[in-house]
């Protein structure tokens, strides 16, 4: 099978995120069908940007990937979210449309997946997809228009979010099939006009193989010599890693942070984002010296450093958007690491409550942040390690990405049922 992949933010394991399309693309090579990966060269979530050789097709060059044949069109670049963002969209938009044609008598793909955060890529996606008789496919990692209306607080009239939602309705419309990341989104589709015989629920995964065998990277030492040093204080430690935005509610973790300075915890953060300065000043004006933040560490890395945390941490704000539920790739890597993990979310599912690999607590509140890491942290070594290990157990049954690439394919082979 010839599989023509769209995802504006794509990514890979030099680039950084996002990992999901470069995961189920190498899985499907493995499995000896053909892709070719359509991205943007630049991306707000990668941690570096591909650059392109001397010599490119104007506006485009190609790059293989572990066998995947990642095609980088060139966008401009942007600071936030905001109209360089929107400039940044339109561009990868206009440029990958312009190629269909060519796309389609060239490539000849037998399944054209739109798979881009926003919705708007289902046009460019259907346009290759009729010229090539190929089967249409809508993958969803949020819901858009109504992340950005819930998250953000635009409003349903805004010119951007009527473009985003005359997209998703014509996805929901056209796609032969729609695979979704969020468990609980059937009657959201139903009511947008997704006949949900054409809808399949493959979650977020992890690579096995980056967890096994002991040519693994080691951790960075500035980061490994400060764990060391408070295990030899006698202190547990209780870490996140990733990014530091406003989503995270990682202002919640350093307000409970402050009512722990006296306990025997100290809290890393690794990451970047755009809250980070914010949080590192609320930091140090509350005094937290049992509190610490570190640069992003690459992705060969994340094994050693979640194995170098007691109690892991993920939160969320209380948003209505979640009732759909969450697919969070750092809670995944998380449970694949063993952690007990503390997480403050309600929504419509919760991983950590399906697998019993820790504690889930309330959103936006440090008193049940407080208590759950208190809980936690009274449990003796090998409790916390019975924790990590139904986590780890639940992952390699549920989420490995050889597992979700398989049942992907079944989805394009099978389409709607009757």
């Amino acid at each position: 099978m010839r599989i023509l992949y769209l995802n504006h933010y794509a990514g890979a394991p030099a680039y950084g995120m996002e990992y999901r399309p470069y995961y189920l693309a190498r899985e499907w090579v493995r499995a000896g069908h053909e892709v070719r990966m359509l991205a943007a060269d630049f991306s707000h979530v990668r941690s570096c940007q591909p650059r392109a050789p001397g010599r490119q097709r104007a506006g485009c060059w190609r790059e293989l990937i572990d066998g995947i044949d990642y095609h980088w069109y060139a966008t401009p670049a942007y600071g936030s979210n905001g109209i360089g963002r929107v400039r940044n969209i339109a561009t990868f938009m206009g440029r990958t449309a312009l190629d269909a044609r060519r796309i389609a008598r060239e490539f000849r793909p037998d399944a054209v997946i739109a798979s881009s955060t926003y919705p708007m890529d289902i046009w460019v996606a259907r346009r290759v997809a009729r010229l090539a008789g190929a089967k249409l496919v809508f993958e969803v990692h949020d819901l858009w228009p109504l992340s950005p209306i819930e998250i953000g607080g635009m409003s349903p009239r805004h010119p951007f979010i009527r473009v985003c939602q005359a997209a998703e309705d014509a996805a929901y419309r056209d796609a032969d099939v729609v695979v979704s990341m969020l468990p609980n989104v059937g009657l959201h589709m139903a009511a947008r006009g997704l006949d949900l015989r054409r809808l399949r629920i493959v979650p977020n995964g992890i690579a096995p193989d980056e967890w096994r065998g002991d040519d693994r990277a080691g951790l960075r030492e500035d980061i490994a010599a400060h764990i060391r040093a408070q295990r030899q204080a006698g202190r547990l430690v209780v870490g996140y890693s990733g990014s530091h935005g406003v989503p995270n509610a990682l202002e919640v973790l350093i307000d409970s942070a402050a009512q722990l300075r006296d306990e025997r915890l100290a809290f890393v953060l690794v990451g970047d984002g755009l809250e980070k300065a914010r949080l590192v000043e609320r930091a140090a004006a509350a005094g937290l010296e049992h509190l610490r933040f570190f640069d992003p560490v690459p992705k060969a890395q994340m094994p050693a450093l979640l194995e170098g945390f007691d109690i892991a941490y993920i939160g969320w704000h209380r948003l209505p958007i979640y009732r759909f539920g969450i697919a969070p790739n750092k809670l995944l890597d998380y449970m694949m690491a063993g952690r007990a993990v503390l997480h403050s979310v309600e929504a419509g599912n919760d991983p950590v409550a399906e697998a019993g690999c820790g504690l889930t607590v309330a959103p936006e509140s440090v008193p049940e942040v407080v208590s759950g890491l208190r809980e936690l942290g009274r449990l003796d070594e090998a409790e916390r390690a019975a924790l990590g290990e139904r986590g780890r157990r639940h992952v390699t049954a549920h989420h490995t990405y050889p597992v979700l690439a398989a049942q992907f394919i079944q989805a394009l082979q099978q389409g709607a049922q009757p």
